[in-house]
């Protein structure tokens, strides 16, 4: 579990102190995650999503009900990761219309 890491080395502590250019996709993923399940820590689930999908780039191009096809991956977690990824696309977009 996240709890028995290190505190340095818990995603969220770790973000605090570091910065988040600090922090591995899994473990910025696991933040998005914010809990697992039991057995399995957020970010287990996550390191099986980005393995599942190879990258952000292949999670974000999912839907939400191809997300949920990970353990430990339901509704409310399935969404936070599509906003995500809308806000993402979003920002993108206004970045390139700024152009």
């Amino acid at each position: 579990m996240i709890k028995d890491l290190p505190e340095d080395q818990r995603p969220r502590e770790k973000l605090l102190k570091y910065g988040a250019e600090s922090l591995t996709d899994t473990e910025l993923l696991a933040i998005l995650l914010r809990t697992g399940i039991q057995g399995k820590s957020a970010i287990d689930i996550a390191s099986e999503i980005l393995s599942s999908f190879g990258s952000f780039k292949g999670l974000a191009g999912k839907n939400i009900k191809e997300v949920q096809t990970v353990k430990g991956i339901k509704g409310a977690k399935a969404i936070t990761i599509a906003a995500t990824f809308e806000i993402i696309r979003r920002v993108v977009n206004q970045i390139l219309d700024e152009k």
